[in-house]
């Protein structure tokens, strides 16, 4: 059918504009993986019950208006969050707020909402921005499976009874885990890039409520850059790529942890070490087993690049860092070789490569972690370590 010069000329006008600016986009600036936690890191079945969840987070960088994402991923049935508020939060960890910036979350224009089993829901916007933000929950009552993420490394505070407008929470319990939380977006920004990762990239040996992730210094680096991009943050401690471990595998929350992730434009996978760790802890399989464990790994890479260029997402591999002090694993040569032959693929075939293994070796024993940047498990990276990821990363991917 011929087009009426009218359409035409509306159809140029359309496209001259170009793509819709950044400001009238909604970017994630905070996310975090969900999954169920294990029975050490769970709260008790009714802890719940008539009680305020008070939560903190940090933000890549600040804007308004924002919405907060909460989940209730893994629940099987309804969840009934009956009081929801969102405010600047004294400091990060802290059960304190400033009052003055204390605002009621709606869901549809209701203070109210009910997340059906397995679904997230996003609020209403609201004007506020800030670094660290407080999100504080009232739930009538316990859910019947948690969803959460265990490893925060951030403080959060419950206390039986409605308290979600308090300044302060005296009296709560403590525990550094989060709950029903899955991300906060703002409208504007150039983009996020979401991270695939295991409890390296979750922060383990970083400091609780010291935000000094490796994540969390790359989005400093980024802002300090004057680039307003979210870096979310989807570590899983104990994570892999194949199989589930704590948490789902890196396949199977591909989608909601990478696709479903609001204005992301680049894509960091930093997985396999456990993988690799926990394959063949005794060295009593063959190397044929260790072949296919290596051609499991590179497929699904090669599955997950698919994926996101049919995103118009560019993907980033972050090659694996050395482990062979890390006692639990019992690392043998032959695992060692798979970490470099797994490297090696990663270093031939992802949009650019942040070669972690050169930044966190030892130069003396290239497959050993530097002591300088050890946590002291010989798997974990320190705080400087961390760092040290981040200041390696070009800024320049992000353009």
């Amino acid at each position: 059918m011929r087009l009426g010069a009218g359409v035409v000329t509306a159809l140029l006008a359309v496209s001259a504009l170009g793509p819709a600016r950044s400001e009238e986009r909604w970017v994630g600036t905070w996310a975090t993986s969900q999954q169920i936690p294990e029975d050490r890191n769970a709260l008790a079945p009714h802890d719940l019950d008539d009680a305020t969840l008070r939560q903190s987070v940090h933000l890549s960088f600040a804007a308004a208006p924002l919405r907060v994402r909460l989940s209730n991923a893994f629940g099987t049935a309804p969840l009934h969050i009956t009081a929801a508020h969102i405010a600047r939060a004294h400091a990060p960890g802290s059960d304190a707020i400033d009052p003055a910036s204390d605002t009621v979350l709606r869901f549809s224009g209701a203070t109210d909402v009910v997340i059906p089993a397995g679904g997230e829901y996003v609020s209403d916007p609201v004007s506020l921005a800030a670094n660290d933000i407080a999100i504080s929950l009232h739930f009538a009552a316990a859910p019947a499976q948690q969803t959460s993420h265990p490893g925060s490394r951030t403080t959060s505070y419950l206390l039986a009874g409605d308290h979600v407008a308090a300044a302060s929470l005296p009296g709560a319990k403590s525990f550094d885990h989060w709950f029903n939380i899955a991300g906060i977006d703002v409208m504007g920004g150039d983009g996020a890039v979401s991270v695939i990762g295991d409890s390296i990239t979750d922060g383990r040996g970083s400091t609780t409520n010291g935000n000094d992730r490796w994540t969390d210094n790359l989005a400093r680096r980024l802002a300090a850059a004057g680039r307003k991009i979210g870096v979310l943050n989807h570590g899983i401690g104990g994570g892999h790529v194949l199989l589930d471990g704590l948490g789902p595998n890196a396949v199977s929350r591909f989608d909601r942890d990478v696709l479903a992730q609001p204005g992301v434009r680049w894509l960091i996978l930093f997985e396999a070490i456990n993988d690799i760790g926990t394959f063949d802890p005794e060295g009593t399989k063959s190397k044929a087993a260790h072949d296919q464990l290596v051609r499991e790994l590179t497929t699904a890479y090669s599955q997950v690049i698919e994926k996101a260029h049919t995103a118009s997402i560019k993907a980033y591999g972050a090659t694996i860092t050395p482990f062979m002090d890390c006692g639990p694993y019992h690392p043998k040569p032959i695992s060692e070789a798979d970490r470099i032959a797994v490297n090696a693929w990663i270093r031939g075939h992802f949009d650019a490569v942040l070669d972690f293994d050169r930044v966190a070796r030892d130069p003396a024993r290239p497959d050993h972690l530097n002591p300088a940047y050890d946590s002291g498990d010989g798997l974990h990276l320190s705080p400087a370590g961390y760092q040290a990821l981040a200041a390696a990363i070009p800024l320049s991917l992000f353009q």
